[in-house]
């Protein structure tokens, strides 16, 4: 189904994440032997789409506490989005505002193929473990003044009571000072689990209130090879596509076209 673009959409960030096994050089030390090899590699191909190199300061990590870290980023520009990031054992694909399906699922499937380009010996040496995908949304919320219950219950179809009595002849705000909820479920398409959380946080020095919406593999269903992982990106964006609408359905939805 072919959703509208919203015109004030709470997108943070759009994640892709791809994992692959790294091997055990000694108890409790594991390492991607390749790294070194593919960071320069994968650069060669998409410098001509994303020319900025920036090294993280986690690059300085030895590499036998370094696995599935993030330590090499590529944009287009300084701070531009979107990116690719590679550290060993992991690449990921981020978006933020400028967030569009077509145009994130076309990276992702570039970086999966570059990364199978650029590894030695690709098909016997890369075993993948894990491939999410991720959105964080956020909404302004004041928890002051607003009532995050009769806001997820009314708005976001997501009910949540705290037993009323709690509060009484205690001296207890009934407004709660943190929130932090997370359910996960089984996925069987695509297969794994799907994680929907709610939290307080803040966004630009604003409270707001963020929610994730994350589908994972389970390690015993990972896809193995390119098509694969394409398959299943395309059925974890569906998902979540699904969800997104479903809870932003009514009131919240017409703030948001």
């Amino acid at each position: 189904m072919t959703r509208k673009i919203l015109k004030n959409k709470p997108l943070v960030e759009a994640i892709f994440e791809l994992q692959w096994e790294l091997q055990e050089r000694a108890p409790g030390m594991k390492i991607d032997p390749h790294y070194k090899i593919i960071v320069g590699r994968i650069y060669d191909k998409v410098s001509n789409e994303y020319p900025y190199h920036e090294q993280l300061p986690t690059a300085s990590m030895p590499d036998e506490i370094a696995g599935y870290v993030v330590q090499h980023r590529f944009r287009e520009g300084k701070d531009k989005w979107p990116l690719i990031q590679i550290g060993p054992g992991i690449i990921t694909v981020n978006d933020t505002e400028g967030y569009l399906w077509e145009d994130f699922e076309k990276r992702i499937n570039q970086s999966v193929n570059t990364l199978f380009e650029a590894y030695p010996d690709a098909k016997n040496n890369l075993k993948f473990n894990s491939v999410v995908l991720r959105y964080i949304d956020a909404i302004a919320f004041d928890f002051e003044k607003e009532n995050i219950f009769n806001f997820l219950k009314e708005q976001m179809k997501t009910g949540i009571n705290v037993y009323p009595k709690l509060f009484e002849g205690t001296g207890v705000k009934d407004q709660p000072l943190g929130f932090d909820l997370k359910t996960s479920f089984v996925s069987t398409k695509p297969k794994g689990a799907v994680h929907l959380r709610f939290v307080r946080g803040k966004t630009k020095e604003s409270d707001t209130l963020l929610w994730e919406t994350i589908v994972q593999s389970t390690p015993e269903d990972v896809p193995k090879v390119q098509d694969e992982i394409v398959d299943w990106v395309k059925e974890a964006h569906d998902l979540t596509d699904d969800w997104f609408f479903k809870l932003i359905e009514g009131e919240l939805l017409r703030r948001l076209e």
